[in-house]
């Protein structure tokens, strides 16, 4: 998770930002439905939210949502090891080469 700016919690545990510019989850097999339904949909519901990133565990493959001005998210992908991805609410890049450095890749 990143944030621009000061955060912004739900409660004195601090355990829950309200106020997230990017979000990235790494996906599951237990947890992945609901991270692209249910979840994704209370995140689009944070105004400050930008984009969210959802990372597969055992492949190449980087799924990438950007909000639109017309609070509409556009999606982009990238499954190879030579891909990158621009978050550019936070002027980063992700090179899957680097996210997938250590992780023991399916054939």
């Amino acid at each position: 998770m990143a944030l621009c700016g000061q955060p912004r919690f739900d409660d004195e545990q601090k355990d829950t930002l309200l106020n997230p510019t990017v979000i990235i989850e790494v996906l599951s097999p237990s947890t992945e439905a609901y991270d692209r339904g249910d979840k994704f949909g209370h995140y689009r519901k944070l105004a400050s939210l930008a984009e969210y990133v959802l990372i597969s565990q055992d492949k190449p493959h980087v799924e990438h949502y950007v909000r639109q001005p017309d609070n509409q998210w556009l999606l982009s992908e990238a499954s190879s090891l030579q891909d990158s991805v621009q978050l550019p609410s936070i002027n980063c890049t992700l090179v899957l080469a680097e996210i997938y450095e250590k992780v023991e890749l399916g054939t």
